[in-house]
């Protein structure tokens, strides 16, 4: 079944840190990958996003603080969150797709909360 699985997140405290990851299976031909996030009631929001050659894009909000990497033999993305803020609280969702950006698939999400 081809799918995209999420994992990592949780509580951290302000200041603090988390990883996710997000794993593909039966998935060919991935081009781009990305993390996306969705506050409660607004759309979801691009956060990052690498390409298979390495190449990266970081949302203002995050740049510095998020770092996005990819093992392709593995099939897997991460995304490291340093520095977190209470607005990083968010749902994050892995998304793929392909170099024509077709052949797109989900993560189910992942519940991140930033709180003292």
């Amino acid at each position: 079944q081809a799918q995209l699985v999420e994992s990592g997140g949780g509580l951290a405290q302000p200041g603090g840190s988390l990883g996710l990851s997000c794993a593909a299976s039966g998935i060919s031909r991935i081009y781009v990958m990305a993390w996306y996030r969705q506050y409660p009631e607004t759309q979801r929001e691009l956060v990052a996003s690498i390409t298979n050659g390495g190449n990266t894009y970081y949302a203002d909000s995050v740049k510095g603080r998020f770092t996005i990497t990819r093992d392709n033999f593995r099939h897997t993305m991460y995304l490291q969150m340093e520095n977190l803020k209470p607005e990083d609280t968010a749902v994050y969702y892995c998304r793929s797709v392909d170099e024509y950006g077709r052949n797109e698939f989900w993560g189910q999400g992942t519940q991140v909360t930033v709180s003292s």
